[in-house]
């Protein structure tokens, strides 16, 4: 009985040289790829994600609303909007006493449209 290759490997080893060069000079960098990884993990968690998607609909809410929204208590969604709003994915302004939070920018908005898409897109498959 033969070595047996596994279904995602390659049953000949070659390499590409030219193609390996060229993937290595336009992928990221390792601390480029940490911060995506760490933006992705920030990303992953359902709470917040929920909190990213109701600012998205919302264009701004303060943490009163986004608690109601989401139904999940103040101290919560507190909790996650300081873990994203360290990481740059959301901005707020004080109105008085009243702090609102939105979106940071674009490419926020622009990364859970396609998130969402590529999600729905699967289901239909």
């Amino acid at each position: 009985m033969g070595d047996v290759t596994p279904l995602d490997a390659c049953e000949i080893i070659t390499v590409h040289p030219d193609k390996v060069a060229l993937t290595r000079e336009n992928i990221p960098d390792l601390t480029e790829t940490a911060r995506l990884a760490a933006l992705f993990k920030l990303l992953g968690d359902p709470r917040r994600a929920r909190i990213l998607y109701a600012l998205l609909e919302a264009g701004e809410l303060c943490v009163c609303d986004l608690a109601a929204s989401i139904d999940v208590p103040e101290s919560a969604v507190s909790q996650s909007l300081r873990l994203l709003r360290t990481a740059g994915v959301v901005g707020n302004r004080r109105a008085g006493r009243m702090v609102y939070y939105r979106l940071a920018d674009a490419h926020v908005r622009m990364l859970l449209d396609l998130s969402r898409e590529h999600t729905l897109h699967e289901e239909r498959l």
